[in-house]
């Protein structure tokens, strides 16, 4: 029997991450995946980032995560989202080349040592006793590990429907991975069930986009990754979106495919996203609105082939194809192929630790889909620290875990093992109540030292961010002790519309001013007459944050505070043995809460539903004891 320390089962965006995590720190990895060459293939939108997930996709390559990377190698449009509004919003979005993306996937896996990619499918998870021995596969193989991963994404018993059609498969054009979820089950876990859609796949050639309004990307794209080279960033050609609408022509037309809709019927049985719903759905939920925008989006620079943003859809193809020909631009369009619905098996995340082990069998890991969320970035940042927990726990290294205040990643594994879900998670800034510390701009400066210390980040780029908080700490000080005199500054005070000064005033003050910039106020001042400030003005990423954290530091200095108020319960640690059920003092909805969840902390425990503070007393006066 072919034995190696971590087996990782699924070759999608968590899968990647926690296969290429695990290797590089020094662990024997065996990625089994139907397809070699299906690695990092994007099963709905060909796009990485946008609202929130942006920041994911910072944090994970602060991380030493490998998403950001093949995103900026193979982006073809580059967007920061939410510029108007502050910078704790501000999300950094690519439009990818589908096939490029999967390719420099498959080749960052395949070059990557100590992992092995075995093509194969997974049938039973070998449990003894509680803990995990390894995995049988479907061509009759017997593969021993000391942990497994499982990131098998929409595939557990999945089903494709299309009007009243349904096939198996999790993924258009390949099969589903059957046997696994009965093997969990009998060995004691819960599954669900959840669905997720696509919408169609149009002809480049048979849209009029002459007459659709144009969406180009930034004029100065920024790259996701650290260790991208700037100066060879964008690697491709960049190219436009586009916008269109749908009007009540085209519900109405949808309307006439509602009694052969898999979702309105009871065909689906799995709960749909609540964020993302099926334009069918939208036109119900949302029936006072007029129309629904809708995005074309290249598949890729040799593609012919356009992806409908906004229109996923389960209905029968023939109604699909009638709507989108009353759409403005879509009028003579043809589709390649119709949007399609997939239903397919979830275990529950309160099923999981912290760390992404399940709490029922040691050694056995949960990461992506298989927790209960979409989207390519929430999946790949469970995998990597499903990765890095499984390789700490075999190298005796100690449990990863993020904190809410230290990042998104650590607000989504949150959210999943304290309060579970019962429908696609989806990870939204609003989500983060520390959102203006946990900015995409600043993931190098909060994560990158642990990337280092667990051997995923070179010490050379994590010194570069080291040497650059020092500046930043140092220009923080000048500013805020430096001022400058009326008339050195009063002319431009004037010029930019805000009212000038009587005599005095800091340059920490005065860059409050919503209508100032940093840089104009050092130049100003004459910023090459000191040091400190002339290695800011030279460092424009240094430069940025200064601004930042000058302009919002009332606000956070007020999350610090916060954060160190609830900081105390984070510290406080329950043993993950402790039977609740005999703490007869706790409620009986709290002793069955607890018991479920299994916090780590106070602070964890804190956060679970029906949890009281009267309860949260009782735990404190027992773990005093």
């Amino acid at each position: 029997m072919k034995t190696y320390d971590i087996i990782v089962i699924g070759g999608g965006h968590a899968g990647i991450e926690a296969a290429s995590a695990a290797a590089r720190m020094g662990c024997s990895v065996a990625l089994i995946t139907m397809d070699k060459y299906a690695i990092g293939r994007m099963s709905c939108n060909p796009a990485i980032g946008g609202t929130a997930k942006g920041h994911l996709v910072r944090e994970i390559d602060a991380l030493g995560g490998v998403m950001g990377r093949l995103a900026d190698k193979t982006g073809i449009q580059f967007r920061m989202l939410n510029r108007s509004k502050g910078p704790a919003v501000w999300s950094p979005r690519c439009q990818s080349d589908r096939e490029l993306y999967s390719k420099a996937a498959v080749e960052e896996i395949l070059s990557t040592e100590n992992l092995e990619v075995v093509e194969d499918s997974v049938t039973d998870i070998i449990i003894e006793g509680k803990e995990v021995k390894g995995v049988k596969t479907k061509s009759g193989n017997d593969i021993a590990a000391k942990a497994v991963i499982l990131s098998s994404g929409t595939f557990l018993n999945a089903l494709m429907h299309v009007g009243l059609n349904a096939k198996s498969g999790g993924r258009y054009g390949e099969k589903p991975a059957t046997g696994i979820t009965e093997s969990l089950m009998k060995a004691g876990f819960e599954s669900g069930r959840l669905k997720t859609g696509t919408p169609p796949r149009l002809a480049k050639d048979s849209i009029n986009w002459d007459v659709l309004e144009e969406q180009p990307g930034d004029d100065n794209p920024q790259p996701f990754s650290y260790q991208t080279d700037l100066n060879e960033f964008p690697y491709l050609p960049q190219v436009s979106c586009h916008i269109t609408y749908t009007d009540a022509a085209v519900h109405k037309i949808l309307e006439k495919g509602f009694d052969e809709s898999p979702m309105f019927t009871g065909r689906i049985k799995g709960v749909g996203p609540r964020y993302c719903p099926s334009i069918e759905d939208k036109i119900v939920r949302f029936a006072d609105k007029e129309r629904h925008q809708l995005f074309l989006e290249p598949e890729g620079l040799d593609s012919d082939q356009i992806y409908l943003n906004g229109f996923s859809t389960s209905l029968p193809a023939e109604i699909q194809l009638e709507a989108m020909r009353k759409v403005k631009g879509l009028e003579n369009v043809e589709m390649v192929r119709p949007g399609y619905a997939v239903e397919y098996d979830f275990f529950p995340p309160h099923q999981i630790d912290n760390t992404l082990e399940t709490k029922l069998v040691s050694g056995l890991y949960f990461a992506g889909q298989i927790n209960g969320t979409s989207g390519y970035e929430e999946a790949a940042a469970q995998g990597l620290m499903a990765g890095i927990n499984a390789a700490s726990k075999i190298q005796g290294r100690r449990d990863f875990v993020l904190k809410r205040s230290e990042a998104y990643i650590g607000v989504l594994i949150d959210d999943l093992v304290t309060k579970s879900t019962e429908e696609p998670y989806r990870m939204f800034t609003s989500r983060a109540e520390h959102r203006l510390l946990l900015r995409q701009d600043n993931a190098d400066r909060r994560l990158m030292h642990y990337g280092e210390e667990l051997g995923l980040i070179d010490k050379e780029l994590s010194d570069q961010v080291k040497e650059r908080e020092e500046i930043i700490k140092q220009s923080i000080s000048v500013c805020q002790t430096k001022k400058l005199h009326a008339r050195e500054v009063n002319g431009y005070l004037v010029s930019r519309g805000t009212p000038p000064i009587d005599s005095t005033e800091t340059i920490s003050k005065l860059c409050k001013r919503p209508e100032l910039e940093l840089k104009e106020l050092l130049n100003v001042n004459g910023a090459e007459n000191d040091p400190v400030l002339r290695q800011l003005i030279n460092d424009s990423v240094a430069l940025n944050q200064v601004e930042i954290e000058l302009k919002y530091e009332g606000y956070m200095k007020r999350q610090q505070e916060t954060i160190a108020r609830l900081e105390r319960y984070e510290d406080l640690k329950i043993p993950l043995t402790l039977n609740y059920s005999t703490l007869n003092a706790l409620s009986i909805e709290a002793r069955e809460k607890l018991n479920k969840i299994k916090p780590r902390s106070i602070g964890q425990a804190m956060r679970i539903s029906g949890v009281s503070p009267s309860d949260i007393s009782i735990l404190l006066v027992y773990l005093k004891k």
